[in-house]
């Protein structure tokens, strides 16, 4: 949420600090942001410190902070609730979050927009060599990890399995965050895990230095049905040499992550994030590899809301045409 605590560059005001100790009060203090992101296993976590790190650095008198949350579902409620002013999420929990479907049934937050969008998720499925489970039809009977509660994971998790067939009654679901799924399979207290992450990730590069692991391709039939269910996922190519041991290109559902925030956030604070972090995307870049596809283009073609009038207007001064469907 702005913490604002005197006038900043771009005319938000707060009230003024009061130091103690004898120490002086600087000209002007630093406004906080706070970017909700996801668990520390994940790649939301080390994007959104790259994001913060291009505002610490390029938005004066503004500073921001990445904050370990439960990933997307949670984070759209945060932005809601004024509780973060940048979250990302999973293109579809914020279309949900937007119209008010899906794990939003009847808590519409009409208040979400776009800044863009960052990469695109890939869906692992993962268990280890020798578990016996080779198909999504031999996870029923056996214990899940399906996602940390209030994570894209989950939502990802649940439609895929429900557009197969096979629904939370036929296997043992457990809510775990990546860092315990790749523990829990490690120690075989379950036999699979669901990850909705960006490829690579920590959880799964560790995991797969101390276990053989396997990662479960899903047919074309079973591909299909996923997209079937929701439009929000494409097929992608998870790289053979991703992981220790994973050596063949697998075919992937894949889904894109969204960069959101509240339409209360002014149009000169949007603007200016999303200057700053196009112009300087190889600090991201540095960070993590995902953020090689954070493009303009990517954008335009994989943001499920409307965008902020700030985006727009960087992305206009840039010459790019927005299409109707992302003007609010």
């Amino acid at each position: 949420m702005f913490k604002e605590v005197l006038r900043g560059p771009l005319g938000l005001i707060g009230t003024a600090a009061i130091v103690t100790m004898g120490f002086a009060a600087p000209a002007v203090a630093q406004q906080q942001l706070s970017i909700a992101t996801g668990g520390t296993g994940g790649v939301y976590y080390p994007m959104g410190g790259g994001l913060a790190e291009v505002i610490n650095n390029h938005i004066e008198g503004y500073s921001a902070t990445a904050e370990v949350t439960g990933a997307s579902v949670e984070n759209m409620g945060l932005i809601a609730t004024g509780d973060a002013d940048l979250a990302i999420g999973l293109a579809d929990t914020v279309a949900q979050a937007y119209s008010g479907t899906g794990r939003f049934e009847g808590q519409q937050l009409p208040m979400i927009r776009g800044l863009a969008s960052l990469y695109a998720n890939m869906v692992h499925i993962v268990a280890l060599e020798g578990s016996g489970i080779t198909s999504l039809a031999d996870l029923s009977g056996k214990r899940v990890s399906i996602g940390a509660p209030g994570s894209g994971t989950e939502v990802n998790t649940n439609a895929i399995l429900e557009a197969n067939g096979i629904s939370y009654d036929d296997i043992d679901e457990q809510r775990l965050n990546f860092n315990e799924t790749a523990d829990a399979l490690a120690n075989g207290d379950i036999d699979a895990g669901f990850w909705s992450v960006g490829a690579p990730t920590s959880s799964i590069l560790n995991l797969a230095t101390t276990q053989d692991i396997t990662i479960i391709a899903l047919s074309e039939a079973e591909l299909q049905a996923a997209m079937d269910a929701d439009s929000t996922f494409a097929t992608t190519t998870l790289a053979g040499g991703s992981y220790n041991g994973v050596d063949e290109d697998i075919t992937v559902l894949g889904i894109p992550n969204v960069l959101a925030v509240s339409s209360e956030m002014t149009d000169d604070v949007a603007y200016a994030i999303t200057k700053a972090m196009f112009e300087n995307i190889a600090d991201m870049q540095a960070i993590h590899p995902a953020a090689n596809e954070t493009t303009v283009e990517f954008t335009m073609s994989a943001t499920p809301v409307p965008l902020h009038p700030g985006a727009i207007r960087y992305y206009e001064e840039i010459g790019v045409t927005i299409p109707d469907d992302l003007r609010p």
